[in-house]
């Protein structure tokens, strides 16, 4: 029971703390405006150690490495803390484990951003005819704005309705089967 307890407190704080730092990676990558509740939560939450990080960590190329290493090391820390609780004995060697466990929390940080990517979509969606002016737009649509441009290029709006966003979820079901399959293939392997 205490282990339970333990593994959903874990999954629960480090995956919304992953989600968190995700979040913060996309939102400096895409330059979204800082000027909004949700890039201050963000940065409120995680500061505390992403600027220590930076220190070591530096960016590359207006990646913010650092931001994007900790959402890793904590997806890793779920999943090796998670799987040492409900009882897992590596069965090789120390490095191979650290390797899959490693391989699965970066497996984990593309689904993480697929679930973004999707759930963003459909949010801009409902928004564009209920409140096309809310705050959340500039930042769903910077977010959402390169995926459904391609789209858009593409297909042309049917009775003057967007379709983009329908193909763009679609797409992303697809890549998320893809996802599955791999963390599968890779949980297997280790």
């Amino acid at each position: 029971m205490s282990s339970q307890i333990l593994i959903f407190l874990i999954d629960t704080v480090l995956g919304l703390f992953s989600l968190a730092l995700l979040l913060r990676f996309y939102m400096q990558l895409l330059r979204t405006p800082y000027h909004n509740p949700l890039s201050k939560f963000l940065v409120a939450i995680t500061n505390f150690i992403v600027l220590p990080v930076r220190r070591i960590i530096p960016s590359w190329k207006g990646f913010d490495l650092a931001t994007l290493i900790l959402a890793w090391l904590a997806q890793f820390i779920i999943l090796s803390g998670v799987n040492l609780l409900q009882g897992y004995e590596p069965d090789s060697s120390m490095a191979s484990t650290f390797f899959g466990f490693g391989l699965l929390a970066l497996i984990e940080l593309i689904r993480m951003t697929l679930y973004i990517i999707m759930i963003m979509i459909i949010v801009q969606a409902v928004l564009s005819w209920i409140n096309p002016y809310s705050p959340l737009a500039p930042i769903l649509d910077s977010f959402t704005q390169p995926i459904l441009d391609i789209f858009r290029r593409r297909i042309p709006p049917v009775a003057n309705v967007d379709l983009s966003p329908l193909f763009a979820i679609i797409l992303v079901q697809l890549l998320l089967m893809v996802v599955a399959s791999v963390q599968q293939e890779i949980a297997y392997m280790f």
